[in-house]
């Protein structure tokens, strides 16, 4: 009857082990960066959840890439050497595991807010770009994208909207920002460059009242090439490596038989 009563129990850490190790690999994180795009503020510190992950971000600025939990997240925005509790930005986000996110400070001081923009990394097909714009000038009116002489690439982009990702080729253009449905030329951007295999955000920043309008660019990161799936594994020192999900299993095992050897005793 012992002997029946250890195997159950065996079985019983096993079926525990098998139920738990998925749940531990459901964490994950998101990437999440931070872009100074308001044209009035003064540099700003930025925290997540109460603490400080940025210091002294001037305009214009695209922090690098953060590793954030999945979840939902608290970001505050101050002026450079304030307290979260001082926030002239205070949201909340929930960002999914493996998504990345750009939180962007748009609008005057006065009206600032938080522009949370659903990044993709995906790398561009053969011969492409991935081109985004994202409309950040608070006094500027909807704008379309144009290719001089040619073609509307973008239309009625208001602020603080963004386009989307587009598939361009890569190449040399001439382009500009014009008012919407219009001729009027906003900005006048020649030459510009795209290369293929990169991502590209474009961001309209500035006033056009006091003509500081400009494009700022940032060139996201493209994330690397899934490979295969493949079961997890723990560094070996000889013979085969094993499974991590086994090596849990083995271990809750041998943790029951311990416990039932010393009931035994």
């Amino acid at each position: 009857m012992r002997k029946t009563k250890s195997w159950f129990a065996l079985m019983l850490g096993a079926l525990m082990a098998l139920a738990l190790v998925p749940a531990a690999f459901a964490q994950g994180s998101a990437k999440v960066r931070v872009v100074h795009a308001s044209p009035d503020a003064p540099a700003v510190d930025v925290y997540v959840d109460g603490a400080k992950v940025l210091t002294n971000v001037p305009f214009f600025t695209a922090s690098d890439y953060l590793d954030v939990p999945a979840g939902e997240h608290r970001f505050q925005v101050t002026p450079t050497g304030q307290p979260a509790d001082k926030a002239v930005i205070d949201a909340k986000a929930t960002v999914d595991a493996g998504k990345a996110y750009t939180v962007a400070a748009t609008g005057k001081v006065a009206e600032i807010k938080a522009t949370i923009l659903a990044d993709n990394l995906t790398a561009p097909a053969a011969g492409k770009a991935h081109v985004r714009v994202v409309h950040a000038s608070p006094d500027a009116p909807a704008v379309d994208i144009k290719v001089k002489g040619g073609p509307t690439l973008i239309a009625n982009l208001a602020f603080p909207k963004d386009s989307g990702y587009n598939p361009v080729d890569a190449g040399t253009y001439d382009l500009t920002v014009n008012v919407a449905g219009s001729d009027t030329v906003a900005l006048d951007l020649p030459g510009t460059t795209i290369e293929a295999g990169k991502i590209y955000d474009i961001f309209a920043v500035g006033l056009l009242a006091d003509k500081s309008l400009k494009v700022q660019v940032t060139t996201p990161p493209v994330a690397a090439a899934q490979a295969p799936a493949a079961p997890a594994q723990l560094p070996r020192t000889s013979g085969e490596a094993l499974p991590l999900a086994v090596l849990a299993v083995m271990a809750m095992l041998l943790l029951g038989g311990g416990v039932l050897v010393r009931r035994a005793r």
